[in-house]
């Protein structure tokens, strides 16, 4: 089967879209850019790969065994990634001790990093077996480390082996277990899947269809914030403006102006009916008001960048804030919280604060016009498309706003689809 390929390799994260040879959706992939980005750009092409098997299973095994039974060797199968990512991490952090840790407390801190691994893993399997697992985090940092920061809170001993020393063991080691090739892939953890569910007839055959339908790709175009690190000649490379744009326009054909909030910059877009953009406006300077910002500030309170939207929709008083200098967002966070203001008034008013920022953008590129699209992985946030709306609303009136389940995609989308055109020309 021939294919085409879109990366989008951003500050924060690094997405990849694969489309069929009639232009569906096949694969999509994303993984943590940290500072690897050749490794980001092959993990998520990888994870991509992944999710495409996957869709040419689809067909298969709903045909002989059902939907839910796709469900759950999905299930199976991510958590034989994250069972083999925890594992590498606990061995990482258990060849850590010797070093960092006193002679006299080595032998407590191997017990209490096994006693936190092993309910991590018992949290995995429970999450396998819910039939309506809660949402959580795409990757397994977040998900990990916020599991992680709990156990550890609760386990540590402020006269031993106390919190800060476990966190700082697994701060020494998260980073290589993101930069290592770890074997992940469809042909690695299908196996282990398979005999998790029983291995049923119906679905081990159409896993062997899967494996052996060949994915040709025949043009990759890559885009975003790192694209000058891609391993392509300079005429597949697309700027982020325009990739935003006609993914958006693809997602939305009524589109006309998109807003996409990344992880480094945002970016105001105005579009014509064929997704081509008109104007545009960009914040490059600093990432104040962009999701890295919101990543310090999870950082900061030591949970999950997932967790700070709910945490942010429970306020009852926002808190007014004057600045979102990523440089100072610990130290801000910290006097607030010294005057007593609550963690989520004070969440709730740094959203409102990035929104601001962007609409600042959005009057300068033209406005907002109906239909309004939001892109980037800070349209995932509730607390920032509450604040969007409630904003957009009070300067412009009503206006239709689509979200996509799959926004952090649309830069990788739009280069995937530039692909197309580069292989059929």
């Amino acid at each position: 089967m021939k294919c085409v390929v879109g990366i989008d390799l951003g500050s924060t994260t690094t997405k990849a879209v694969i489309l069929d040879e009639e232009g569906r959706i096949l694969g999509r992939g994303i993984t943590n850019s940290r500072s690897n980005y050749d490794l980001a750009a092959k993990v998520a092409r990888e994870e991509a790969l992944i999710t495409a098997r996957f869709a040419l299973l689809r067909h298969e095994v709903e045909k002989r065994a059902g939907a839910e039974v796709l469900r759950s060797l999905l299930k199976a199968f991510r958590l034989s990634q994250t069972l083999a990512q925890l594992a590498r991490l606990e061995e990482l952090i258990l060849g850590q001790i010797p070093r960092l840790v006193a002679e006299p407390l080595r032998a407590a801190a191997r017990t209490s990093v096994g006693s936190i691994f092993d309910s991590i893993r018992t949290e995995e399997e429970a999450w396998f077996k819910d039939p309506d697992p809660p949402a959580r985090s795409d990757f397994f940092r977040d998900a990990a480390g916020s599991a992680y920061m709990r156990l550890a809170e609760e386990i540590g001993d402020p006269n031993g082996v106390n919190f800060d020393l476990l966190v700082g063991l697994y701060d020494r080691c998260i980073i290589q277990v993101e930069n290592e090739p770890l074997e992940l892939g469809f042909r690695d953890h299908i196996g282990s899947a398979l005999e998790r569910i029983g291995n049923p007839d119906a679905v081990r055959e159409g896993v062997e269809q899967a494996v052996h339908v060949p994915l040709d790709e025949i043009c990759t175009v890559g885009t975003g914030y790192g694209r000058a690190r891609l391993p392509f000649p300079k005429e597949q490379i697309r700027s982020e403006i325009l990739c935003h744009g006609l993914g958006a326009h693809r997602l939305f054909p009524d589109t006309r102006t998109v807003l996409d909030i990344g992880g480094q910059d945002t970016k105001a877009i105005q579009v014509d009916d064929e997704g081509i953009v008109t104007s545009f406006q960009m914040n490059d300077r600093c990432a104040a008001g962009c999701g890295r910002y919101l990543g310090y500030i999870a950082d900061e309170m030591n949970i999950g960048l997932h967790e700070l939207g709910p945490l942010a929709d429970r306020s009852k008083r926002r808190v007014k804030i004057n600045s979102t200098c990523t440089v100072f967002a610990g130290a801000e966070l910290r006097e607030r919280l010294s005057l007593g203001e609550k963690r989520e008034d004070i969440i709730a008013g740094l959203h409102r604060a990035i929104i601001l920022r962007a609409m600042s953008l959005l009057a300068r590129s033209g406005g907002v016009q109906n239909q309004f699209t939001f892109t980037g992985g800070v349209a995932r946030n509730s607390a920032a498309v509450k604040a969007l709306r409630r904003l957009v609303e009070e300067n412009y009136g009503e206006r239709t706003l689509n979200i996509s389940a799959d926004s952090i995609y649309t830069g990788a989308l739009g280069a995937s689809l530039f692909a197309q055109r580069e292989a059929a020309a």
